[in-house]
């Protein structure tokens, strides 16, 4: 009796702590819980999260996909807070159809004197935004939010796109500790999973019988009565449909790591694609399924292709600009210009026109205005021009065959000399084949005349440099007083440009004095700011105090004082993803050291050279003391801009030692 008794204490403390999902359901232990069971370091933790995506048939519309949404999120933490903030994206087709959001409920749910409290969020504090012509959003903050609270919401989003399936994803940023993941499908549509990430993704699936009633006009004859009470006929049709059902429990965060360039492009997840459709009595119509297909779609909209062959807006404006020029380098530079000036990026990405001739005369436009535009200038003078479609950085790697792979576009130029640019004129300081760093994701699809592709690299291959020389002078209490001066190229020179002509001068070497905390500016001037066809110069003077420990009668500084490295940002032993730094690049510094009177030169750092396996990178150290003067010079290259997790262990100790030989100090003693 004694055991029999203790089976059923476990039996009902087990039943009573089994997990209820149900919405609304919150219970004291979910409240209580001080940390995450999964990661002990989490601010936040989806408790629960559903999603279940299915088709619903509707008379007047036909098939809408309907998904609903479900939640429940544990807050540990102040840090968790950004969790409590929801936004949802509605798409819209631009001329009339767009999703919409309904059933929404949502709550946060406390402990106050050892009773669960609730907190509703109310309709008039969910705001809806045009964020352009094809997206609405939906935004709402939790309320009553504190350390140890749970937040739960629901909703419906109904859409009449229903080629279009939302990604199901099942890693966040975030641990979760259950999810659940529901796909129907009516056997009239053959979709294809596409999955990425790590985790092992295997639905179950089983087969499901459903109707749908319809109702059809009776075309009136002369046999019609005239007394009939309806001229509609309702009926019903059977049909199978197709449900995959995915269940996980405690699945880690996927966290972001330095030089990733879209983190989602690693996290777990499934897509499911449009194959084709086969309704009754009708034949089959297939959707894109290869990279030729989505191409030949999008080439032949109005709003792409049909746009490359439009002159008449601004015809006359490039003949004036060409009238003496013959050169092909000289004609697409000036076009190229000519467009940066002419149109401004509203900050709306596109590969479609939203309406080109409205931009060229507003001089406004998204990005498929400006570099579509762009591409049908240099085709009118006779230049070998394409669109490219991009996926930008932000917007991850068109791993599979699909219109939504791509958000943006760039232009592409072959010249008769063979060499080919890559342009942007979305960046005012943009120049050849150095886009803009929101572009530089892996490659481009070119778009041909004929609706035909190729693809590019949009990696540049020329190194962008950063050349630092520094003559300074250290005196008696350690303070170093000197002249700086950097040379930037390529995107370094883009990036400083964006950084600095559109702020406020002061505001903006206010921000370099605090970069370097403690360091006195004064004559500071930038050469060549607006000239993009040179490098960047950037000069001034400085002083910081307390650059180097003084014991006894003995100094110790590091040369590169203030502008070290100091930390390694690649922390983690093993890293399942590519390290992505952009573009190749080169920085070298050159330091010249005049040592204080009454000191001679103890000791220096040895020189030394290393290199990255594959010629992926090197650095160099070289250091020479002569008398009263030390002359430094440091150099680090990475010479590609990808580089595979293979070779992280040997990168991740690359930046350890040149880290530790930076920090490396030279001793001077008084005479």
């Amino acid at each position: 009796m004694k055991y029999q008794g203790l089976f059923l204490l476990v039996f009902a403390t087990c039943f009573c702590s089994a997990q209820n999902y149900k919405f609304g359901k919150v219970s004291k232990e979910e409240l209580v819980e001080k940390v995450c069971s999964i990661d002990s370091n989490a601010n936040a933790a989806y408790l629960f999260k559903k999603r279940h995506s299915y088709f619903s048939y509707h008379r007047s519309d036909g098939f809408k996909l309907h998904t609903e949404m479900h939640a429940r999120i544990k807050i540990y933490n102040q840090d968790g807070f950004d969790y409590a903030t929801k936004e949802v994206n509605l798409y819209k087709d631009g001329v009339g159809l767009e999703e919409k959001m309904t059933d929404f409920k949502a709550y946060t749910f406390n402990i106050e004197n050892g009773k669960v409290i609730q907190a509703k969020v109310d309709k008039n504090e969910v705001f809806k935004s045009d964020v352009n012509r094809y997206l609405a959003e939906i935004k709402f903050t939790m309320p009553n939010v504190k350390p140890g609270c749970v937040i739960e919401y629901k909703y419906t989003l109904v859409s009449p796109f229903w080629s279009n399936i939302d990604e199901f994803v099942f890693q966040h940023s975030i641990p979760t500790k259950k999810i659940e993941a529901i796909f129907e499908v009516p056997e009239y549509y053959s979709f294809k999973p596409r999955t990425k990430g790590y985790l092992v993704l295997q639905p179950t699936q089983e087969e499901k019988r459903d109707k749908l009633y319809y109702k059809t006009e009776v075309p009136i004859t002369e046999n019609t009565k005239l007394d009939t009470k309806s001229l509609y006929r309702t009926g019903e049709i059977e049909y199978k449909k197709n449900v995959f059902t995915y269940n996980l429990e405690n699945i880690s965060a996927i966290k972001d790591e330095p030089y990733v360039n879209n983190i989602n492009n690693y996290r777990s997840s499934v897509k499911y694609e449009l194959s084709f459709t086969k309704f009754p009595h009708s034949a089959i119509e297939y959707y894109s399924t290869t990279w030729q297909d989505v191409v030949e779609r999008i080439y032949k909209s109005s709003s792409f292709g049909g746009e490359l062959n439009k002159t008449a807006y601004f015809k006359n404006d490039i003949d004036a600009l060409l009238a003496s020029v013959s050169d092909p380098v000289q004609k697409t530079a000036l076009i190229f210009n000519f467009v940066k000036s002419q149109v401004k990026w509203n900050g709306y990405y596109g590969f479609y026109s939203e309406d080109i001739k409205k931009a060229y005369k507003e001089h406004v436009g998204n990005s498929g205005d400006i570099n579509l535009m762009l591409t049908a200038m240099l085709r009118y003078t006779g230049l070998n021009a394409n669109p490219v479609l991009v996926s930008t950085r932000t917007h991850g790697v068109p791993l599979f065959p699909t219109r939504e792979g791509y958000n943006y576009v760039v232009s592409w130029v072959k010249l008769p000399d063979g060499s080919e640019a890559l342009l942007d004129a979305t960046d005012q300081y943009a120049i050849p084949n150095i886009l803009p760093l929101r572009a530089l994701n892996w490659q481009g699809r070119i778009v041909a005349e004929n609706g035909g592709s190729s693809v590019v690299d949009l990696y540049p291959r020329t190194k962008s440099k950063n050349l630092v020389s520094m003559m300074l002078k250290i005196d008696e209490e350690g303070t170093i007083h000197g002249n700086y001066r950097s040379t930037k190229t390529n995107h370094r020179a883009l990036a400083f440009r964006n950084n600095y002509i559109r702020v406020d001068k002061d505001e903006f070497l206010e921000k370099l004095e605090n970069t370097y905390k403690g360091i006195e500016i004064e004559n500071y001037v930038v050469k060549n700011d607006i000239d993009l066809s040179k490098p960047i110069i950037e000069s001034y003077k400085f002083l910081k105090e307390s650059q180097v420990d003084i014991i006894g009668e003995k100094m110790y500084f590091s040369p590169l004082f203030h502008l070290r490295t100091k930390e390694n940002p690649f922390k983690l032993e093993k890293r399942e993803f590519p390290v992505d730094f952009g573009y190749p690049s080169t920085i070298s510094y050159k330091v010249l050291i005049n040592i204080p009177e009454g000191y001679k030169i103890e000791s220096t750092p040895e020189s030394v050279a290393f290199a990255l396996p594959d010629n992926l990178g090197s650095f160099s150290y070289n250091i020479m003391g002569n008398g009263s003067t030390i002359q430094v010079a440091i150099e680090t290259q990475i010479n590609t801009a990808i580089i595979s997790p293979v070779h992280y262990k040997a990168l991740k100790e690359y930046f350890n030692t040149f880290i530790q030989k930076e920090a490396e100090q030279i001793v001077l003693t008084k005479v």
